[in-house]
């Protein structure tokens, strides 16, 4: 069974960065498109920021200028750098991974993000 296992999330100011990691136990990860959702109470998981094979990536508008999306193949890992972190980007933070036209119903643990103004 495919395992998600996210981590590097914590508690930072407003204007603070932080840089969350994901290592998935999925063979073939290089071919994968892989993201990143943020879940808030009361609100559905919503994807912030995805990267495919050929490290194109896509961004929420929200995300879009703060945060950036990378990978790295080798140790089957997606990490997410966000900075200028605001209170709005509190949440849970999963990622998942896409092979095909649909994402996966798997899901890791997530890692929390608190914003505090």
């Amino acid at each position: 069974q495919v395992q998600l296992v996210e981590s590097g999330g914590g508690l930072v100011q407003a204007g603070g960065s932080l840089r969350l990691s994901c290592v998935v136990s999925r063979s073939h990860f290089s071919v994968l498109t892989m993201g990143w959702y943020r879940q808030t109470p009361g609100k559905q998981r919503e994807l912030v920021a995805s990267i495919n094979s050929g490290n194109k990536r896509n961004y929420a508008d929200s995300a879009k200028g703060r945060f950036t999306i990378s990978r790295d193949d080798a140790k089957r890992t997606v990490y997410l750098q966000m900075n200028s972190l605001k209170p709005e980007d509190t949440g849970v933070y999963y990622c998942n991974y896409r092979y095909g036209s649909a994402w996966a119903n798997t899901w890791g643990q997530g890692t929390q993000v608190t914003v505090s103004s």
